[in-house]
């Protein structure tokens, strides 16, 4: 198994997974502590829902790109590359930005829900807040299944686990054991996807490279396939430096013959985008309307 795929697997379900739980977390620990906790049923059921509805549209994507004839296969695959890598940027400065009053925001939403005197609007909360974090990982998930190509049940699997940790970290925060910072897990796994996104861009290039829709800068810059080959190559080594490379290629998007319009789509994503993510921002206070603390039917 492609370890490389299985780490960026592994990243994003395990950023992912710990942004859900974290929502999760939150709104069952409101509800716990205005007595409402018969109201935790509606509030699984429409987790659950999200995450079956976030599987089928995942599942659908995957099977749509291997279905597509040449070249529109290609196409295909640039296309949720691209998609995917503008889908997790945006929800990465959204994060950024929001995360300081996403507490107050859920409680505030929580209130207005117990204020109806329905369950209803718990469970439509729960699906709406965990389908968006869910639809993104699956986009996210495909895009870097369709750049691994052989590797795609590496990520699968990496997801898997991640996501797996995820719901422990997220159950260890409701029971208050955790001791996880979280600003500094978002700030370092966001990073990490930041160059996950990056590789997805350039792979994404390379596909439209290949197919001619890209006519320039298709020269290679350089041949490092001799001594830390992104995949298994005729010729190249085997064993640690094709673990190594494939390693980098999953997690910084490394190509060991990158064409040079790959290579300037890297380097300009990698210099926006991570510059203006590092960049401090003040912060802002958000006004928490007084939650009625009703119970719910």
């Amino acid at each position: 198994m492609d370890i490389g795929s299985l780490t960026s697997g592994l990243l994003t379900g395990l950023r992912e997974g710990v942004e859900a739980a974290l929502i999760i977390s939150i709104i069952l620990s409101y509800l716990a502590r205005t007595g409402n906790r018969h109201a935790f049923g509606r509030i699984w059921l429409g987790t659950a829902a999200a995450v079956l509805v976030s599987l089928a549209a995942g599942a659908a994507l995957f099977v749509t790109v291997g279905e597509l004839p040449s070249p529109y296969e290609q196409l295909f695959e640039a296309a949720a590359m691209l998609l995917a890598a503008g889908v997790v940027t945006w929800m990465l400065f959204w994060m950024r930005r929001t995360s300081a009053g996403i507490r107050d925001q859920l409680q505030a939403a929580l209130g207005r829900a117990l204020g109806d005197g329905t369950a209803t609007g718990l469970a439509v909360l729960a699906f709406v807040s965990v389908f968006r974090e869910g639809l993104e990982t699956a986009l996210f998930l495909v895009g870097q299944a369709a750049s691994a190509q052989a590797g795609a049940a590496g990520v699968l699997v990496g997801a898997v686990a991640g996501l797996l940790i995820a719901s422990a970290i997220g159950a260890a925060m409701y029971r208050g054991a955790a001791r996880i910072n979280l600003r500094s897990f978002f700030r370092w796994t966001g990073i990490a996807l930041i160059f996950i996104a990056a590789g997805l861009i350039a792979s994404a290039i390379h596909e439209l490279v290949e197919i001619g829709w890209i006519g320039v800068g298709t020269n290679a810059v350089f041949d490092l396939s001799a001594v830390l080959p992104h995949k298994a190559i005729d010729g190249a080594p085997t064993g640690l430096p094709l673990l190594v490379g494939q390693l980098l290629r999953a997690l910084l998007g490394y190509n060991s013959q990158p064409e040079f319009a790959m290579l300037v789509a890297w380097v300009a994503y990698v210099g926006i985008v991570l510059t203006m993510y590092l960049r401090p921002i003040a912060p802002r206070s958000v006004p928490v309307p007084t939650a009625p603390l009703e119970r719910v039917a």
